[in-house]
């Protein structure tokens, strides 16, 4: 039995759908009645919108370093400092004690990775990017890219296979 939620990666390029896949890849697992988690890595620059009107983000405003809020079995966490590392926020997480944490982003961290290779340009990541488990393509005529990774698998994004390779995959790493 797993002591430890699995932590498992979702990467690419903005706008490479890694956000539709890992909400496939919750959705997957839910109806394997497992749990999930997700750290989201705000790409976008500067801070994620808050509702500055509501009492919590008030309290952060106010120099808290985190605010907590919670309404009919719903916690939403606010908290601030200058800047959280991947690993402090898995420590958040694993505190609801999920069976997963899904990462979208932080492609340089070193945990396992699906890699999404929308562009010819993302496909340095092959060789850039440590853990990688598997890789999405959207672009056939650049597919003959696989051949020169035999050990990792391939799928079109388009493929439902790809994500039942996922969904296995991280059954088999929950079940060890």
């Amino acid at each position: 039995m797993v002591t430890s939620p699995y932590v498992f990666q979702v990467v690419g390029y903005q706008n490479s759908g890694k956000t539709t896949l890992v909400n496939k890849i919750i959705t997957h697992l839910t109806k394997h009645e497992l749990t999930a988690a997700t750290v989201k890595h705000h790409g976008h620059g500067g801070k994620p919108e808050l509702l500055e009107t509501k009492d919590s983000s008030q309290h952060i405003s106010s120099g808290a370093l985190a605010a907590i809020v919670e309404g009919d079995g719903r916690i939403l966490l606010q908290a601030e400092k200058i800047k959280w590392t991947i690993d402090e926020q898995l420590v958040i997480l694993k505190q609801i004690n999920p069976d997963f944490i899904i990462i979208e982003g932080h492609k340089h961290a070193s945990y396992p990775k699906i890699v999404i290779l929308k562009s010819v340009d993302s496909y340095k990541f092959l060789t850039t990017l440590t853990n990688i488990k598997a890789a999405l393509y959207w672009d056939e005529e650049n597919a003959t890219i696989k051949d020169a990774y035999p050990n990792i698998p391939f799928f079109s994004i388009h493929d439902k296979a790809g994500v039942e390779w996922i969904i296995k995959f991280l059954i088999n790493q929950q079940s060890k």
